[in-house]
């Protein structure tokens, strides 16, 4: 897809890709198809037992949990399967369509998340420290709003992200040094003035991801000053056991969205920023299922159910 700027006819893009090592590229092949089929296996398994499950399916926790299981399917599949087709062909390039596409999708997929696991959050500071009111504010319409709220956030912010894109010019390097067409990278790459769109990443960036953070770390002080008041340490141990997959969930996405975002944009190039995006992109959305699951007597009961165990 051309696209007619003031400067350029430009026709894409090139994914400098994970290593600019070819013996390393073709290890990721394997290797990242393997973990693909992992996320759609896993997350689409958990997303189909809580839907065909009423009861799960009217639970909050297992409710939110059916959305980001759709999300981390929907956040994968924006960055991976592109990269296969690059490994598989031998190639690097991206038309500019394809790369503002990805660049909506992926971020928001990602936006989407993360104020999924402050809903998450919040849901678990209703049940541990309002229990007798938990029927009432987290009844299944109000999930509803809450879930339609995070995906609306998520997207709306995407689109004006990815129209303030559209609108710079690129006439320099075409090369982007990332194996997917992230936000800042491009930035760095545009020979247009570029204030306007950094300053909505500073504003917006810090809503969508300073403001999730800063409610779910709220919503965990005041369920760990609750649970701390239980007299029973079987009490405590019960109440830690109901939020600690959705800690780790936390722990894993914001710790490693932080480490990359929040850095000075020089070293938005770095090798390390690549290797640790691979963590929210590909390792978080394949280890959820697991997190979620493992220690899940709900979730293996109705996988159980489904596989005509019982």
């Amino acid at each position: 897809m051309a696209f007619q700027s003031n400067t350029t006819c430009y026709y894409g893009f090139i994914l400098q890709g994970l290593s600019n090592q070819p013996e390393h590229e073709r290890l990721f092949l394997p290797i990242f198809f393997f973990f693909y089929l992992m996320i759609l296996l896993g997350n689409l398994l958990i997303t189909l037992l809580i839907y065909y499950n009423a009861r799960l399916y009217q639970t909050p926790m297992y409710f939110f949990l059916s959305h980001l299981s759709l999300v981390d399917v929907g956040l994968s599949s924006s960055t991976i399967p592109k990269l296969l087709h690059n490994l598989l062909t031998h190639t690097k390039s991206i038309s500019y369509g394809g790369c503002l596409s990805q660049m909506f999708f992926f971020l928001g997929f990602g936006i989407t998340e993360s104020f999924l696991l402050s809903s998450m959050a919040y849901d678990r500071y209703v049940a541990i420290c309002h229990p007798f009111r938990y029927a009432i504010l987290m009844n299944l319409r109000n999930c509803l709003l809450l879930a339609s709220g995070c995906w609306l956030l998520g997207f709306l912010n995407s689109l004006l992200y990815t129209v303030q894109m559209s609108r710079l010019s690129f006439c320099g390097s075409r090369e982007i040094p990332h194996y997917f067409c992230d936000l800042h990278p491009l930035i760095k790459l545009s020979c247009s003035d570029t204030s306007a769109i950094q300053m909505t990443t500073l504003t917006e960036g810090t809503v969508t991801m300073v403001g999730p953070f800063a409610v779910t770390i709220l919503s965990y002080s005041l369920i760990f000053y609750k649970v701390l008041r239980i007299p029973s340490a079987a009490g405590k141990r019960k109440a830690f056991s109901t939020c600690s997959a959705h800690l780790t969930s936390v722990v894993l996405l914001f710790g490693t969205v932080i480490a990359v975002y929040l850095h000075p944009t020089a070293t938005y190039s770095s090798p390390k920023v690549r290797v640790m995006s691979v963590a929210y992109t590909v390792v978080t959305p394949m280890l959820n299922p697991f997190i979620y699951s493992l220690r899940n007597s709900e979730i293996q009961q109705a996988l159980r159910k489904c596989l005509g165990v019982i």
